[in-house]
């Protein structure tokens, strides 16, 4: 070729080589504009930095260049899994761990995973209104939901931060106009028509049950209860005046007015009556639901067991009917739910998740209810229970006492009571679960993450939430935080008390560390007992309920350990027969504890002490009126309306503090007293048969 030729054919390539380079992903905009070189550095080349230019990349990378870097990273990614499976081989060696290890460990991560959340996520498609008008979730292989090839059709964001989430505008907004309404339906109840004594057993559920549990809506309720409404019915009422009859049982007043309903009684047939029948009609309300918590509540202070089980078990099927454990606000779909609506099913699916993990302690069951991604966030927008002053209805106090203007504190009570839950549920399913044989390992892990949690739980808890047994107040706070304390002592004693039945074959350190654990259940046994003390002294016994009374259950049962392993201790078995004598005195209104009490007597019978359970009684105390060194007889000292600082009397009637134990004095065998407490069984009363009623309202509404 001649050189002519050479030079007509670089010219005939040079155009094709200036259009590659203009067409590089390489160069920046500036480098192409003016088809010079360019370095291609990142995030600016330097031509651009020198001349002070923007640099801007705005071609897309070839595809090969693109396959070479897809090469690269499968190469570093199966680099990675080798790295990975080196060391879980390494960790396998040193500790291994059976397939009931692996699914325990994988069921007590506190939060799902990502790959989780995406496939929980990805498998809800919202809310959706049946043939019926009922708001109902149907996963994607029911017979109410298209056939679809792709089932996964969860929202693109999954992540929600709660804390932003509620600080946010719209929020702020959305709780200004739910504490509004609250507000309005509290001034309406006013001028309502409701005739004793149904209003009297209405303040009774309002004052002792909702601040703990949020069973019901107040402001739905109270609203729709003249209008018939779809938050009320005659079934939700029958059980809400059932429940609180038992608080009234001592008021004379109450009593008389009470006596055409069968003292009450009649209440009790017409929700179980009045249920079964809007069941059959298959149409499922939220009202329902709630009126099956109640029954449950209910009959498991009465020792029914498998009636509170079934009542339970069947609202936790209907809150999956409805999609209450749905996120109602994110997950609604096509359907639209108003700003009460979502605040019900939030409240709702707590009350039920708390209850789920209440009720499974109770009986010794595997808890039903879970939290997952998709589930509705542990915060309520409604708080207008916070600020409102709580009165202890019901309660007469002695002549010239009061009991001081205290907030309810409602609503952050109820959501510190929820997170104590979820801690609680990771103890239930890690230690309790009776379907497992779980090994040692997982349960040392489980009282040392939970252990960990319950601490930071109680670091957090607010000052006004919080009891200090070291400095006992003069008066009980509201019945809902006396319960939240005492469930959390009872909790870190539930935590620990398994490591005490370590015997011989443990090493110094493991047996200091059970020491503490001794201790650290000690001191929640006597703070539970003082709480105890002080809740009865200020509000009577008749105001204990269930959850209180079993707390004093759990720590009887760690005084009686310490006496079974030192029957020379005088101060645990002092501690021992007050609890007892407590116990004894409300069964009468919660039947439950006799069955709990059983166990008890014949370990101290056993002992031989029985002779001594005479004494010592609940200590009495001197009052201004009786005179000084006088104390109230029996029969008055119960009386709320005493108070001289009453719950010191536990601490200071010749128990000590736990600090006074020489655990060194302790034998290793002895750790195996708690063992022999049997778990709490309830006994199972048949229910009244009753034939077609109708409902006992002398009133219909406006």
């Amino acid at each position: 070729m001649s050189s002519s030729g050479a030079v007509d054919t670089e010219r005939q390539m040079a155009p094709s080589t200036a259009k590659q380079q203009k067409k590089s992903a390489f160069s920046c905009h500036n480098c192409r504009s003016r088809k010079v070189k360019c370095g291609a550095e990142r995030p600016s080349c330097q031509r651009c930095i020198k001349r002070g230019e923007d640099c801007v990349y705005k071609l897309a990378p070839t595809l090969s260049y693109t396959e070479r870097l897809e090469q690269r990273i499968k190469e570093l990614e199966s680099e990675v899994q080798r790295l990975k499976g080196t060391h879980g081989n390494e960790a396998e060696a040193q500790t291994p761990e059976t397939p009931e290890d692996a699914s325990v460990s994988e069921s007590s991560s506190r939060q799902p995973t990502d790959q989780l959340k995406q496939r929980l996520s990805g498998s809800y498609d919202g809310l959706k209104v049946d043939e019926k008008g009922v708001i109902t979730y149907h996963g994607a292989t029911s017979f109410f939901q298209a056939i679809s090839g792709n089932p996964s059709k969860g929202p693109e964001n999954e992540e929600h931060d709660e804390a932003n989430s509620s600080k946010s505008a719209q929020d702020m907004d959305r709780r200004q106009r739910l504490v509004n309404n609250a507000w309005h339906q509290r001034a309406l109840e006013h001028f309502t028509n409701i005739p004793e004594p149904f209003h009297y057993l209405l303040d009774l559920h309002w004052c002792w049950i909702q601040p703990m549990f949020n069973f019901v809506y107040r402001p739905a309720f109270t609203r729709d209860i003249q209008s018939n409404g779809p938050y009320y019915s005659h079934t939700l009422l029958s059980a809400i005046v059932s429940h609180s009859t038992r608080w009234a049982k001592r008021d004379p007043v109450i009593q008389e007015q009470l006596a055409p309903y069968e003292g009450g009684a009649l209440f009790r047939k017409q929700a179980r009556s009045f249920i079964f029948e809007e069941l059959n009609r298959g149409v499922c309300t939220i009202p329902m639901i709630q009126t099956l918590l109640l029954l449950s509540a209910q009959d498991c202070s009465s020792g029914n067991a498998t009636q509170a089980w079934v009542y339970s078990g069947i609202a936790f099927r209907l809150v999956d009917h409805l999609g209450i454990f749905i996120d109602g606000q994110r997950y609604a779909a096509d359907v639209h739910l108003s700003e009460e609506e979502v605040e019900i099913r939030h409240r709702l699916f707590w009350s039920c998740y708390f209850w789920d993990k209440i009720i499974s302690l109770y009986l010794g069951r595997r808890p039903t209810l879970t939290q997952v991604s998709v589930s509705p966030p542990g915060f309520m927008y409604d708080d207008s229970a916070e600020e409102e002053m709580w009165i202890p209805h019901g309660v007469k106090f002695a002549p010239g006492k009061q009991y001081p203007p205290t907030p309810a504190h409602s609503t952050s009570c109820f959501i510190k009571m929820c997170e104590l839950s979820v801690i609680f549920n990771q103890i239930l399913i890690n230690i309790y679960d009776p379907l497992q044989q779980l090994s040692q390992h997982v349960i040392d892990d489980c009282v040392r993450t939970e252990g960990a949690a319950l601490q930071s739980w109680w670091d957090a808890l607010p000052h006004f939430l919080r009891i200090d047994t070291d400095n006992i107040p003069l008066y009980a706070p509201p019945s809902h935080i006396v319960t939240l304390n005492s469930l959390y002592h009872t909790f870190k004693i539930l935590l620990f008390r398994p490591t005490l039945v370590k015997r011989s074959r443990q090493n110094s350190g493991e047996r200091t560390q059970n020491q503490d654990h001794l201790r650290i259940c000690v001191a929640s046994a006597v703070s539970i007992a003082a709480i105890f003390d002080l809740f009865c002294r200020t509000f009577g016994e008749d105001h204990c309920i269930t959850s209180l009374s079993y707390s004093l259950y759990i720590a009887t049962s760690i005084f009686l350990l310490q006496v079974q392993a030192l029957p020379g201790d005088t101060q645990a078995l002092h501690r021992l027969l007050f609890c007892v004598r407590y116990l004894e005195r409300v069964q009468t209104i919660n039947p439950v504890i006799s069955s709990a009490l059983k166990p008890i007597k014949d370990a101290i019978a056993k002992m031989g002490l029985e002779q001594q359970q005479t004494s010592p009684q609940p200590p009495t105390i001197p009052t201004p009126e009786a005179g000084e060194g006088s104390t109230l007889s029996r029969a008055t000292m119960y009386e709320p309306g005493h108070h001289a600082r009453p719950s010191r009397e536990f601490h200071n009637h010749n128990f000590g503090t736990s600090s006074d134990l020489d655990f060194s004095l302790m034998p290793d065998d002895m750790f195996e007293a708690l063992s022999t407490l049997e778990p709490m069984s309830v006994s199972i009363q048949p229910l009244d048969q009753s034939s077609s009623l109708q409902p006992a309202w002398p009133f219909t509404g406006r």
